[in-house]
């Protein structure tokens, strides 16, 4: 996996993770190469190869029965996480922690940044060097896209990317593929639709990115002025993915075996009578499902704010509660796994 904002003679940590900084091995290789990603950040879906991709799913899988409280485990002992979370969260911050918890590590958290020295006007990159000095590893979420890479480029442990404002969130799309291969044993093969917001949506952003690498075609379905950015739809020509756009949600009802459905970003929208006009746009009711699409399996990264209707959650296909789940058991696989313990 290349590693963007991270220099491997600083970064790469020994296998067993428990040494300082001074003896972090100068060694350069690419992690798909090695299948090891001791030392590496997780900042964006680019950076990983399908390989990586395949490899963290069949991790993550060894990690479920753990994640389900089925059994426990003892693997992250003595190694301690920041949670800088200078965004609000739910889902990420508490599956994180989660995460860390039932593996036997333990949490340092920064809930909000009128509570950190960035309210003081601390930069990022001196956080980045401050907090290393406590911790194994950092998560951090943060409303100023590229906020995680300034502070990889400092900090001497792995910080993992848990979602940088209208940027990525490349530990949700990694949950996301996650559940399509639990719910469809193969993600080749299949028509998936990304709905709403995907001009701000960072998790679709991010998802793209990791569908590129397989045999996928994807309906883009959004009003025009929240169509995916032209880097992304840029990206996926450049990969060789079909893929069209197109504001009906009937048509990608009609045609998808998955449907990936997403709030409006009110807090990406300068102005809140634009957001009004947009949140409610597309409501997906049991109505519209079981009359186009009975079998369809329907994600979303939540929370939802009203574009899935509550008659939609007991359908067989309502994906979004057990996708949820699954993220703690892939957060502990790249926890894990960025610790030199998996």
């Amino acid at each position: 996996m290349a590693n963007a904002g991270c220099n491997f003679q600083q970064k790469l940590l020994m296998a067993n993770a428990g040494c300082n900084f001074q003896q972090k091995l100068p060694i350069f290789f690419t992690l798909s190469s090695m299948k090891n990603f001791a030392g590496s950040d997780i900042l964006s879906t680019m950076d990983f190869s399908r390989e990586d991709i395949d490899h963290i799913i069949k991790v993550s899988e060894q990690f479920l029965p753990i994640a389900l409280k089925e059994k426990t485990s003892n693997l992250l002992e003595n190694k301690l996480m920041a949670a800088l979370f200078y965004e609000p969260s739910t889902r990420t911050r508490l599956s994180f922690e989660s995460a860390m918890n039932r593996l036997g590590g333990r949490v340092l958290s920064v809930v909000g940044s009128e509570y950190s020295s960035l309210a003081k006007g601390e930069t990022l990159w001196d956080t980045g060097k401050m907090v290393e000095s406590y911790v194994d590893v950092i998560v951090m979420r943060h409303p100023q896209p590229g906020s995680p890479k300034e502070v990889a480029a400092s900090a001497g442990v792995p910080v993992i990317n848990a979602g940088d404002g209208g940027g990525e969130h490349p530990t949700q799309a990694l949950l996301d593929m996650f559940t399509i291969t639990r719910e469809h044993q193969t993600i080749d093969g299949l028509t998936i639709a990304l709905v709403g917001d995907l001009k701000y949506g960072r998790t679709v952003h991010s998802l793209s990115y990791l569908l590129a690498h397989y045999k996928v075609k994807l309906i883009l379905v959004s009003p025009d002025k929240l169509k995916m950015p032209p880097e992304i739809t840029d990206h996926l020509k450049k990969s060789g993915v079909a893929f069209e756009e197109t504001e009906s949600l009937e048509h990608a009802l009609k045609n998808a075996q998955v449907l990936y459905d997403t709030r409006v970003q009110k807090e990406r929208f300068a102005d809140v009578n634009e957001y009004e006009k947009y949140k409610h746009y597309y409501v997906l009711t049991r109505e519209l499902v079981e009359k186009y699409n009975p079998k369809l399996t329907i994600m979303h990264p939540l929370p939802r704010v009203g574009e899935i209707h509550p008659d939609v959650d007991d359908l067989p296909g309502a994906a979004y509660f057990r996708q949820a789940q699954n993220g703690v058991a892939v957060r502990m696989a790249l926890l894990a796994m960025v610790l030199g313990k998996a």
